[in-house]
């Protein structure tokens, strides 16, 4: 069986700046080595915010963006269910309600691990997802 993995918005950023070229070819690589790859609605509005504020996209380039990664990915949809699970996670873990959402949905799909540069790395939650900062396991 191959790793369910979640993807957090903050690595998929890394594909569409041109600032930091080395951690963008370490994501394509994670992502083109991952056969079961996770992403979520959160993570679409996320990044699709970040393209159009800070990048200053066009509508109609994101809509491309979001396109191609529907088509990379599974996309898991928030349900009210995930966002009482994120509560919980945020009473639990401490960490910030949006991260919290992320790990709820991440545990929703069965994940086993979640890719992500802004928790914390190696720490298991609920006994069966990982947080793994890629750029931690290459540098």
């Amino acid at each position: 069986m191959s790793d369910k993995v979640f993807f957090d918005t903050n690595l998929l950023i890394y594909l569409y700046s041109v600032d930091e070229p080395e951690k963008q070819q370490l994501v394509i690589e994670q992502i083109q080595t991952t056969e079961n790859r996770w992403i979520s609605t959160q993570v679409l509005n996320e990044l699709s915010n970040t393209l159009y504020k800070k990048f200053k996209l066009e509508c109609d380039d994101i809509s491309h963006v979001l396109t191609e990664l529907v088509d990379t990915f599974q996309v898991a949809v928030v349900q009210p269910t995930t966002i009482m699970q994120a509560l919980e996670m945020v009473k639990r873990y401490h960490y910030s309600y949006y991260d919290s959402l992320i790990i709820a949905t991440a545990l929703e799909k069965s994940c086993n691990a979640l890719y992500s540069e802004d928790m914390q790395h190696q720490q298991v939650i609920e006994q069966t997802l990982i947080i793994l900062n890629p750029f931690k396991l290459r540098f």
